[in-house]
C-alpha cells in the first residue's frame, strides 16, 4: 500500500482477502485519498464485490453530476453525503462536486456544500479555484445557502485568502439571520488559528455580535470571544446581564461556555460571599490553638478588625447569576449540570452551595465516562464540603458491576465522608468490598481503612485489629497492602502494640511482596527495643536471602542491620558486616553507595569524621507518623469541571480561576444606557418616583435602609398598578409599547418586584411567619443564604404584586399578601371586614375561583362547585359519600390538595365511629385522614374536609372509610385542574415566565367555540370550571391568559386562549409538567366545547 501523496502504482494490486474488507485501508481514512483504481468492496461476501473486475470506483457518481438533470444530481450527492457519514473516503469525487457549487437547485446546493466542509482543508487548491462561487454564495437570498458558504470559506486553511474571510466574517456579523451570525462568531476562531494578527479586527466583530439579543448566537460568540481574547473582560460588563438572562435559553453547549466564562468574570467582579466566615473560621482556630493569655490580648485586636469589616451585603447582579443558573441543574446535559455546580461551588455562599448535591448524585445514573467526571469533581467537593454529600451516602455504595476506577473513585468520596457517626456503616462496607475478586479495588479499600483509621481515633483500635485479621487472608496481595497499611497506623503510638510488630516479623517467611516485605523490616528496625530478641533472628534470615530481594528491601536490610549495630551490638555485629560485605559487591550503585556511607558512619575508624558520635541520633531519631490524605486535597486549585483538574496537570488553554478581588470594583459598568425613543410616558412617570440602578439594590440590604425605601417603592407600585389598569384600553398601543420596550422594560419591572417584595416584608403579619418556612424543599436551601435574599425571589416577588384592578385602600392589604405559590390557611374572621362586595364583583373578571378572596366560598357551600360519588347508597347499605374540591388551601399542609367531604346517613339505625383506616397511598402520595365522627343520627348527614397529596399525578388514592361495623373500599381520583393553584402575576410577568417554558413544555390546541361559549364570561367561567387557575390582565381583546401552579411542586401552568377569525381559537398551554399540560389541554377544550 502507498502513501497517500505517492503517484499510484502502474501495476494490479492483488484483492485484499476477505477478513481485510471489513477494516478501511490506510488510504481511506480522513486525509489520505486511496489509489484510484482500487475496487470498492462490498461487506457481503456472498455480493461478489471481492472478485469484482471494475476498478473504475464512482464513475456512476461522477456521470450523475454531470447531467443536466437536478433529480440525479440530487440523488448522487444524497449517496455521497451517506458515504462521507458511514466514514468512507469520497476524496476523489471533490472536482465532479465543486462543480456544481453554482447549481441553482437549493437542495443539491445545500448538500454541496455539507461535502465541501468536509474536504475543502484536505483539496484546498482546487477549493480555490471556487472561492468565486462562495463568495457570491454570501449573498445567497438562502440563510443556510449564505451560512454554509462561509463555512466552506473558512475551513479553506490557506493564508492568502485571509482578507477575503475577514470580509466575509464582518457582513454575516450584519446578516440578518441569527443562524448566518452564529455561522460568523464561529468562523472567529479559524480565523484567528490562521492569523493571530488579525486579532484587533476579530475583537470589533466580536464585541458586535455580544450585544447580539438572539440566543442562538450567544453560545457561539462566547465560545469566540474564550478564544481569541478571554483577557478583555470590559467587553462582558454590558452584556453580562442579559448573558444571564438568556442563558436558560441557549443551546446545551452554549450553556457550558457561557457559565464557565461568567463563573471567571464574576470571580473578578464580586466579593467573596464567605469572606466573613473564613474571618470567623480563622479566630476560632486561633482561640482553639491559643493559650489563655494569647486570648485575653488578641480579642481586641479580633474584635475590632471584625468591626471595620463591612457586614458582606452580596451584589444584586452577583445573586441574579446564582438565581439564573439554578433552574439549569435539572437539564438533561450532564455537561451543563456539572458547569451550575462548579459556578455555584465556587461562587455561592456556603449555605446555598448544596443544592447541586442532588443534581450531581443524580448524575450517578449515567454512563461510566459521566459518572467518572463527577465523580472526581464530588471527591474534591466532598473535602471542603462533606456535609453537602452526606445524605447521599448510599449513593456511593460500590455495585459489583462498576468498572474499577469507578469503584476507586467511590472509595474515595466515601472515606472523605466518614464522620463519628456514619463510620460504623462505612466500615461494614469495606468489610464486604475486601471480599472483591478485583485486586486493586481490594488494595484500595485497605488504604481506605487505614485513612478512617487515622482521621477518626475512636476507630482506630479496630481498623487495626480488622487489619491485623486480614494478615492470615490467603491473597498475598491483601495480606501485603494491609502490612504496608498497618505500619502507617503503628507510627502514631507503637508502645501499645509490640504484639502486632511481633506477629508482622512472622510473616516475613510468607510474604513476597517487596513493600510489604520492607514495610515489615522497616518497623522491626524502628522499633526493635519493643521486639529485642525477635529482630536480631529476622536480620540471621534476610541475610540468608539477601542476594535474591529485592533492591527496595536490601536497602531496608541495610538500615535494619545499622539499627540494631547500634541498639544491640554483641548480638547483631558479625551479621552487620557480613550483610555491608554483601551489599559493598551489589550490582545496585545504590545499593553499593548506602552500604559504604552507613559503614563510614556505623563503624569508628580513624578515618570517620565527627559525624561517627551521632549514629545513634541520626538514626532511631523520633520520626513524625504519615499523614494519610486524599490525593484530592490540593485539587481545587484547579477549576472544577475542567480538563486540568481531571487530570490534576495543567493543560494546554487552561485559564487559571482568578481570586477574588479585596474590593469590590465598580458595579455601575454592568448598567446598560436605555434609549430615549424607547420610553413611554406612563413608563417616564414611574421612573420620576424611582430612580434606580437596573436592578434594585434591596437585594440583601437590611435594617434601616429597608424600612426607609419601602414608603416610596410602595407608593409607585400603586400608581403602576392604577395607570397598567387604566390604559388597558388601548391595547394595541400598550403592545407596541411592551415590544418596543423589551429591553428597557425588564428594569423596572424589576423595581417594581423589588418595590411589591419590601411592602409586603413591610405590611405581611407576623403569623406568616411559620408558613414561609414550608414554602418548597427545592428553595429551602438557597433562602438560608447569608445574604438574606432567595434565588426564587424572581417569581416569588411576582405573586406577590397586586392585581392591577385591585386599588382599595389600606384596609385591603391583605390581598397582596398571596404568598409564594402557596396560599395560607384561612383565618376565622368575618368576610365582610376583610372583602367589601364591591371589591369582590371587581375582582369576579380577574379571576371567578379565588377561594381565598369571594366572601360566597368562605363557608363550606357544596353546591358552587362539582361533586363526585365516593359511595352510593346501595353499596354503603344506607350511607351515601360524595365530596368534591374546594379549591381552598388545606389547613394543615400547604402541598395538599383539600377535598370536602358529605356523609349522609340514609339509614334508620345511628352511624358510630365514622373513619378512614388504612390509608394505602401509591409512593410519594400523603392522606391526611379527617377527624372521627363518634355518632351521625338517622337521616343527617356531616361535612368534613381531608387533604390529599396527589404529587401532582391524577392517580386514584385509595383507603378505607370504617363505621363501628362495616368498611368500605374507596377511591378519590382527581380531575388534572384540581391539582393546581392560583397565581397571580402581571402582563410581563406572563410573557416572561411564558419564554422560559417554550419548546418541549408548550402544547398547543385548535378549538373551535360553540355558539354560547364565545362572550368573555362564558368563556372565562368555562376555562376557570376545568382548572383552578387565576385570571391574569391582557391589554388585548382577543387573548385570555390564566396561570396556576401545581400544589405539590410549585410548578407553573401558564393558560393562554387566542379568539382567531369565527368560532376558531387556539389554547396553548405552558408547564415543564408535560404530562400535566397535555392532559389540561383536553379538559379545558372539553368544557369549551360544551
Amino acid at each position: 500500500m502507498t502513501l497517500p501523496s505517492a503517484p499510484a502504482p502502474s501495476r494490479r494490486i492483488p484483492p485484499r482477502p476477505a477478513a481485510m474488507a471489513a477494516s478501511p485501508a490506510y488510504g481511506e481514512e480522513k486525509g489520505g485519498s486511496s489509489s484510484l483504481g482500487e475496487p470498492e468492496y462490498g461487506h457481503d461476501p456472498a455480493s461478489g464485490g471481492i472478485f469484482s473486475s471494475d476498478y473504475k470506483r464512482h464513475d456512476d457518481l461522477k456521470e450523475m453530476l454531470d447531467s443536466n438533470k437536478d433529480s440525479l444530481k440530487l440523488e448522487a450527492m444524497k449517496r455521497i453525503v451517506a458515504m462521507i457519514a458511514r466514514g468512507k473516503n469520497a476524496s476523489d469525487l471533490f472536482p465532479a462536486v465543486v462543480k456544481n457549487v453554482a447549481c441553482k437547485n437549493i437542495e443539491v446546493k445545500k448538500l454541496v456544500y455539507v461535502y465541501l466542509v468536509r474536504y475543502a482543508e484536505e483539496q484546498q487548491d482546487l477549493a480555490l479555484l471556487s472561492i468565486s462561487t462562495f463568495q457570491r454564495g454570501l449573498k445567497d437570498p438562502n440563510q443556510l445557502i449564505r451560512a454554509s458558504a462561509l463555512r466552506v470559506l473558512s475551513s479553506i486553511r490557506v493564508p492568502i485568502i485571509v482578507p477575503i474571510m475577514m470580509l466575509a466574517i464582518k457582513e454575516a456579523a450584519s446578516d440578518m439571520s441569527p443562524y448566518v451570525r452564529k455561522t460568523a462568531a464561529h468562523a472567529i476562531p479559524k480565523l484567528y488559528s490562521l492569523d493571530s494578527d488579525q486579532k484587533d479586527q476579530l475583537i470589533e466583530v466580536i464585541e458586535k455580535l455580544l450585544a447580539d439579543k438572539t440566543t442562538l448566537v450567544a453560545g457561539s460568540v462566547v465560545m469566540a470571544f474564550e478564544e481569541v481574547c478571554p483577557e478583555r473582560i470590559d467587553l462582558i460588563h454590558k452584556n453580562y446581564r442579559k448573558l444571564c438572562n438568556l442563558l436558560i435559553d441557549v443551546e446545551e453547549w452554549g450553556q457550558v461556555v457561557i457559565i464557565n466564562m461568567l463563573t471567571r468574570y464574576a470571580r473578578t467582579q464580586f466579593l467573596s460571599p464567605n469572606q466573613n466566615e473564613s474571618l470567623l473560621e480563622e479566630s476560632a482556630e486561633k482561640a482553639f490553638y491559643g493559650s489563655e493569655e494569647e486570648d485575653a490580648k488578641d480579642a481586641k485586636a479580633e474584635a475590632a478588625s471584625l468591626a471595620k469589616r463591612k457586614p458582606y451585603v452580596m451584589d444584586p447582579d452577583h445573586r441574579l447569576l446564582l438565581r439564573n443558573t439554578k433552574p439549569l441543574l435539572q437539564s438533561r446535559n450532564a455537561a451543563v449540570v456539572m458547569a451550575v455546580a462548579q459556578l455555584y461551588f465556587h461562587l455561592a455562599p456556603k449555605a446555598e452551595v448544596g443544592v447541586i448535591a442532588k443534581a450531581l448524585v443524580r448524575l450517578l445514573r449515567s454512563h461510566s465516562e459521566v459518572q467518572y467526571v463527577v465523580l472526581q469533581n464530588v471527591a474534591t467537593m466532598s473535602i471542603k464540603r462533606r456535609g453537602m454529600f452526606e445524605p447521599y451516602l448510599k449513593s456511593f455504595y460500590i455495585r459489583s458491576t462498576d468498572p474499577t476506577q469507578i469503584k476507586i473513585l467511590k472509595l474515595e468520596v466515601l472515606t472523605n465522608l466518614a464522620n463519628e457517626t456514619n463510620i460504623s456503616t462505612i466500615l461494614r462496607e469495606f468489610q464486604t468490598y475486601i471480599r472483591s475478586m478485583d485486586k486493586d479495588f481490594v488494595a484500595a479499600t485497605i488504604q481506605a481503612i487505614g485513612r478512617c483509621a487515622t482521621n477518626i481515633g475512636k476507630v482506630r483500635d479496630t481498623c487495626l485489629n480488622g487489619l491485623v485479621q486480614l494478615l492470615s487472608n490467603r491473597d498475598e496481595l491483601v495480606v501485603a497492602e494491609s502490612v504496608v497499611v498497618i505500619k502507617k497506623l503503628l507510627q502514631m503510638q507503637p508502645a501499645q502494640h509490640s504484639e502486632i510488630i511481633k506477629h508482622m516479623a512472622k510473616l516475613t517467611d510468607n510474604i513476597q511482596v517487596p513493600m510489604a516485605r520492607a514495610s515489615i523490616l522497616w518497623l522491626i528496625g524502628e522499633y526493635c527495643e519493643h521486639v529485642p530478641k525477635i529482630a536480631p533472628d529476622v536480620l540471621r534470615k534476610m541475610a540468608k536471602s539477601f542476594t535474591n530481594e529485592e533492591d527496595i528491601v536490601k536497602l531496608q536490610v541495610i538500615n535494619l542491620a545499622a539499627k540494631l549495630y547500634l541498639t544491640n551490638s554483641k548480638q547483631s555485629k558479625l551479621l552487620t558486616q557480613y550483610v555491608l560485605n554483601l551489599a559493598k559487591y551489589d550490582q545496585n550503585y545504590d545499593i553499593r553507595d548506602r552500604a559504604r556511607f552507613i559503614r563510614q558512619l556505623i563503624v569508628p575508624t580513624e578515618k570517620s569524621g565527627a559525624l561517627n558520635k551521632y549514629a545513634k541520633k541520626l538514626f532511631l531519631a523520633q520520626k513524625p507518623a504519615p499523614i494519610l490524605e486524599s490525593s484530592f486535597k490540593d485539587r481545587d486549585h484547579f477549576q472544577l469541571g475542567s480538563l486540568s483538574h481531571l487530570l490534576n496537570a495543567k493543560a494546554v488553554g487552561y485559564q487559571e480561576l482568578p481570586d477574588w478581588p479585596d474590593e469590590a470594583p465598580d458595579p455601575s459598568v454592568r448598567n446598560v444606557e436605555v434609549p430615549e425613543w424607547t420610553k413611554c410616558t406612563s413608563r417616564e412617570k414611574r421612573k420620576e418616583k424611582v430612580e434606580k440602578p437596573f436592578y434594585s439594590d434591596s437585594e440583601g440590604e437590611s435594617g434601616p435602609t429597608e424600612s426607609a425605601d419601602s414608603e416610596p417603592e410602595s407608593v409607585s407600585e400603586e400608581s403602576g398598578s392604577s395607570s397598567s389598569s387604566s390604559s388597558s384600553s388601548s391595547g394595541s398601543e400598550e403592545e407596541e409599547d411592551e415590544d418596543e420596550e423589551e429591553g428597557s422594560g425588564e428594569h423596572e419591572e424589576e423595581e417594581e418586584e423589588e418595590g411589591a417584595k419590601k411592602a409586603k416584608k413591610k405590611k405581611a403579619p407576623q403569623g406568616r411567619k411559620g408558613h414561609a418556612e414550608t414554602s418548597s424543599e427545592e428553595a429551602s436551601a438557597s433562602e438560608s443564604s447569608s445574604s438574606g435574599s432567595d434565588s426564587g425571589s424572581e417569581t416569588e416577588a411576582k405573586q406577590r404584586k397586586a392585581p392591577p384592578s385591585s386599588r382599595a385602600g389600606p384596609k385591603e392589604i391583605s390581598l397582596l399578601d398571596l404568598d409564594d405559590f402557596t396560599p395560607p390557611p384561612p383565618q376565622p374572621i368575618p368576610s365582610s371586614s376583610i372583602v367589601s362586595t364591591s371589591l369582590v364583583t371587581d375582582l369576579e373578571g380577574l379571576t371567578l375561583t379565588d377561594t381565598s378572596l369571594a366572601p360566597a366560598l368562605l363557608s363550606p357551600a357544596f353546591g358552587a362547585v362539582r361533586t363526585y360519588e365516593l359511595l352510593h347508597r346501595m353499596a354503603g347499605e344506607g350511607l351515601s359519600v360524595e365530596y368534591c374540591f374546594s379549591r381552598r388551601p388545606f389547613p394543615g399542609d400547604p402541598h395538599m390538595v383539600a377535598v370536602q367531604i358529605q356523609i349522609s346517613n340514609n339509614t334508620d339505625a345511628e352511624v358510630k365511629s365514622l373513619r378512614v383506616s388504612e390509608p394505602k397511598p401509591l409512593s410519594g402520595m400523603r392522606i391526611q385522614e379527617f377527624p372521627e365522627i363518634e355518632r351521625l343520627a338517622p337521616g343527617d348527614t356531616a361535612s368534613v374536609v381531608m387533604g390529599i397529596d396527589f404529587c401532582d399525578s391524577t392517580q386514584a388514592a385509595n383507603f378505607q372509610l370504617c363505621t363501628h361495623t362495616r368498611h368500605f373500599y374507596v377511591s378519590i381520583q382527581p380531575p388534572v385542574g384540581e391539582l393546581m393553584a392560583p397565581v397571580f402575576m402581571s402582563e410581563n410577568e406572563f410573557k416572561k415566565e411564558q419564554g422560559k417554558l417554550t419548546g418541549m413544555s408548550e402544547i398547543t390546541e385548535k378549538v373551535t367555540l360553540p355558539e354560547k361559549c364565545r362572550s368573555d364570561h362564558a368563556i372565562v367561567q368555562q376555562v376557570t370550571s376545568a382548572a383552578n387557575v387565576g385570571r391574569v390582565p391582557c391589554g388585548a381583546d382577543n387573548e385570555y391568559r390564566f396561570a396556576a401552579k401545581t400544589v405539590t411542586s410549585g410548578s407553573l401552568v401558564l393558560i393562554t386562549l387566542e379568539r382567531r377569525e369565527g368560532a376558531a381559537a387556539q389554547l396553548t398551554v405552558n408547564s415543564e409538567k408535560m404530562v400535566i399540560g397535555t392532559m389540561l389541554v383536553k379538559d379545558i377544550v372539553q368544557a369549551l366545547a360544551q
